[in-house]
């Protein structure tokens, strides 16, 4: 019932047909954006004649294959017309058996017999913006009324990738090394120049306090990344971008708040009164999948 593809082997159009009419439908699963996070390093795993499929990402560590969600890929999982909790059920036991796994998630429309880890996101769904901007929290709508003496000396721009990269670099938060920094802002390159990627910044006195990075495809606009100069925090700079980013797009694209996991930024979040939207992760300790290799190493299954 279920086959493994590796890249070479994958019918792209029957891949993208599938996902694109797919009930879980997401951008981070199509072929443009996961070659970029991931180096084409991803196979696929197929149900039947692609009646469901699921992305499947690795790293390579001495050519052996781990299962890893690549940067900026929040979720994955099963793609499908309708969302069957016994197919899904069939892939994760499949992904478990035959594969080392270090970080994998499933989508928020992916349904489970099992009892799974879940991590919160937040979506905003199209809708006229008078209709969204009428459900912020009352603390958020304060924050967006700004002063008139702070409005004189504000500007709101795109700006281009060069423009962004030494603030971003500067103001990047959660990156282990500069390793992980140049990681990013190497995909966000990427990104730029295949004209899906936005840096939106906001000026203040002709210098940028907040820039935010936002990811939009057909159907839906995802925030990528926020970064503020903690020197400018009060002015609310964030907010600011944020909302203009939904006005300027949420009658027709759904807006992705990719994640939140750190209880300031959820409850940041939460002040736009976004949907909550649980979706399952699998994380194996460097312990555990060291057991699970010699194990598969055993059973041949790893090259």
């Amino acid at each position: 019932m279920i086959r493994r593809l590796k890249y070479h082997e994958i019918d792209f159009k029957k891949y993208t047909e599938c996902l694109e009419n797919s009930e879980q439908r997401k951008y981070s699963a199509t072929k443009d954006f996961l070659d970029i996070t991931s180096g084409k390093q991803w196979e696929i795993l197929v149900y039947n004649d692609y009646e469901a499929v699921m992305p499947v990402p690795f790293v390579k560590k001495r050519s052996v294959k781990i299962v890893h969600n690549p940067k900026l890929c929040q979720q994955l999982g099963v793609f499908s017309a309708e969302d069957k909790r016994e197919i899904n059920e069939l892939f994760l036991e499949y992904l478990n058996k035959n594969y080392l796994v270090r970080i994998f998630t499933f989508n928020d429309a992916n349904q489970f017999n099992s009892d799974m880890v879940l991590k919160n996101n937040f979506l905003i769904y199209p809708e006229i913006y008078e209709k969204v901007y009428a459900k912020y929290s009352p603390k958020r709508k304060r924050k967006l009324r700004l002063d008139l003496a702070v409005l004189e000396q504000v500007k709101i721009k795109s700006i281009s990738y060069s423009e962004a990269k030494p603030f971003i670099k500067m103001n990047v938060l959660g990156a282990e090394s500069e390793g992980d920094k140049d990681g990013f802002l190497k995909i966000f390159e990427k990104f730029f120049k295949s004209n899906s990627l936005n840096f939106s910044a906001f000026y203040y006195q002709g210098k940028i306090a907040n820039v935010i990075v936002t990811y939009k495809d057909s159907q839906a606009v995802a925030l990528l990344g926020t970064f503020n100069d903690k020197d400018f925090v009060k002015l609310s700079g964030a907010s600011v971008l944020i909302d203009n980013a939904i006005k300027e797009n949420i009658e027709t694209h759904i807006f992705d708040f990719e994640g939140g996991s750190l209880p300031n930024i959820e409850e940041f979040f939460r002040g736009f009164r976004p949907e909550l939207k649980p979706y399952a992760i699998i994380e194996n300790s460097k312990k555990n999948i060291l057991k699970k290799f010699v194990y598969l190493l055993f059973k041949r299954k790893l090259f």
